[in-house]
């Protein structure tokens, strides 16, 4: 690919996609680290009854990001744009109302 030559993951057997999903983890954690800095976490008590933080929240939003593209490869043969347009809009309900 013309725009990704620069970047040389062959070291890892890693493609440009591969790269830019752990860069945007990369950023995410910056982000949250960030936000702590400056807006410090609150606890609240949402549809699971338990108390969670932004953290704990981002961590269940990316476990089930992670079981819903697994189970789109297992169970559809669909590209897996679908799953993650799926995994965005399930993310923004963990978000808002765990």
């Amino acid at each position: 690919m013309p725009g990704f030559a620069a970047i040389d993951l062959a070291w890892m057997a890693w493609t440009p996609q591969t790269g830019l999903i752990f860069a945007a983890l990369f950023a995410l954690l910056l982000t949250m680290t960030a936000l702590a800095i400056w807006r410090p976490e609150i606890e609240r008590i949402g549809v699971l009854g338990i108390p969670t933080t932004r953290g704990d929240r981002l961590f269940l939003s990316l476990l089930g990001a992670a079981f819903i593209h697994l189970a789109w490869l297992g169970l559809s043969g669909a590209e897996l744009w679908w799953a993650s347009l799926l995994s965005l809009a399930y993310a923004a309900a963990v978000l808002r109302f765990v």
